[in-house]
């Protein structure tokens, strides 16, 4: 490695004092407050009507109050006066915590898209929009979703998006179709962040503009749910959004015209690190699961866990959650010592990596479950079925691969 390369600090993970201290803290909340319910309350969703699944049932809001009471609030936000003022290599345990959990991000109001939404109108937004936007979903009185991919281009390159927010005067006009919305089903759903074309003319990544749009605004209409494997992920869900000449006021494009890409990047930057050590949880919850299942359940006279080279498959499990878990905190200890550039082939790295990884993890749970792990007697399938979605979330793999490789290749001349 050149001396360029070297890092400029040395790494440490020990957590601080004040981060270990929510980090057990969140531990025991989870332990004492969310284990005991989250199965009851996943059944009781499930088991109603489809169409009656888009509620929030009492026990959510219960658990949230319970939360905020506790002080874990806003725990992503590294921002001391509205959340908890964490660095993102602080938080990152946190974040695995949550992933053991399939409520726990929204029980302490860090879910996905919220907090990216909420990043970016922490530091992007107007002082109307913090106020207007930003102010209930600190508070968790709102929910938001965030409107980029789209249905009739390959949107995994954002300078494909044919959407559009053009300028009329004092007003900002929408016209496109989005799809994948996440959590545009939700009943407490508000606002949106959508990203549109302002200028083509203009430079490549200063064509398109944020703009929060009120859900209930004229002209935007959800046409319909998207399953993802059979999924609905109800009461959030993801889904297809028109907007048919949506005319707002100019002042709701976020940071500004033309700034959507480079707002657009800096709030994937973090939400990559929370997304990638959820997962590392949900793979450890399957790792303890297919563990416990291989010990306790027998075949041909002999445990699982001596049958069919399961000891090994358990074995490289381990290994390979243990190196996602460090290549995602070096990539955290990057990101707060010296910034998201630095970061950014590692970024990708770990958005390649860690998803595939838990998908294989959980996959081989859910085989030493036989049928069960099929079924939803288990959080498995429903573990798969994240895993495997978030390979395309947030971008694909091979976009991530193709970024790790040309900034690799840049090392030795090749621009591209």
């Amino acid at each position: 490695m050149s001396t360029a390369q070297q890092p400029e600090a040395t790494m440490d993970f020990t957590p601080s004092e004040r981060a270990q201290d929510y980090t057990e803290r969140v531990r025991a909340f989870m332990a004492a407050e969310i284990a005991p319910v989250e199965e009851g309350y996943l059944r009781e969703l499930l088991a109603l009507p489809e169409a009656e699944r888009w509620q929030v049932l009492p026990v959510i809001d219960e658990l949230k109050a319970k939360a905020r009471a506790a002080g874990l609030w806003n725990l992503f936000l590294p921002d001391d006066k509205e959340g908890a003022g964490l660095t993102a290599s602080e938080y990152a345990p946190i974040a695995e915590l949550m992933g053991r959990s399939f409520i726990a991000a929204e029980i302490f109001n860090c879910n996905a898209p919220d907090s990216g939404n909420m990043e970016v109108l922490h530091h992007h937004g107007s002082a109307e929009q913090q106020e207007r936007w930003l102010r209930p979903l600190l508070d968790g009185r709102i929910r938001s979703a965030f409107c980029m991919t789209e249905p009739d281009t390959a949107s995994s390159d954002p300078g494909n998006l044919i959407a559009t927010a053009v300028l009329d005067g004092d007003e900002v006009v929408l016209n496109g179709r989005k799809w994948f919305a996440t959590g545009i089903g939700h009943p407490r759903c508000e606002v949106i962040l959508y990203l549109g074309r302002t200028d083509p003319s203009a430079h490549r990544y200063e064509q398109h503009s944020i703009v929060a749009v009120p859900k209930n605004a004229p002209g935007v209409t959800v046409e319909r749910m998207l399953p993802v494997m059979g999924r609905y992920d109800e009461p959030g869900g993801h889904g297809e959004v028109s907007f048919d000449d949506v005319r707002l006021p100019a002042s709701a494009i976020v940071g500004g015209p033309g700034q959507g890409f480079a707002i657009g990047q800096g709030r994937l930057g973090p939400g990559r690190i929370h997304h990638c050590m959820r997962l590392i949880g949900v793979a450890e919850m399957a790792l303890e699961a297919a563990c416990r299942r291989a010990a306790e359940r027998t075949a041909f006279r002999k445990p699982l866990a001596n049958l069919g080279g399961n000891r090994e498959r358990i074995a490289n499990a381990r290994i390979a959650i243990e190196q996602c878990r460090l290549l995602v905190l070096y990539t955290a200890w990057l990101l707060d010592t010296q910034g998201q550039l630095a970061a950014l082939s590692y970024i990708s790295q770990i958005k390649a990596a860690v998803p595939l990884m838990t998908q294989e993890v959980v996959d081989m749970a859910i085989q030493l479950h036989g049928g069960a792990g099929l079924s939803d007697d288990h959080p498995l399938s429903a573990a798969w079925t994240m895993a495997r979605a978030l390979r395309l979330a947030d971008g694909p793999d091979e976009v991530h691969r193709g970024v790790v490789a040309r900034m690799e290749l840049g090392k030795y001349g090749m621009e591209r």
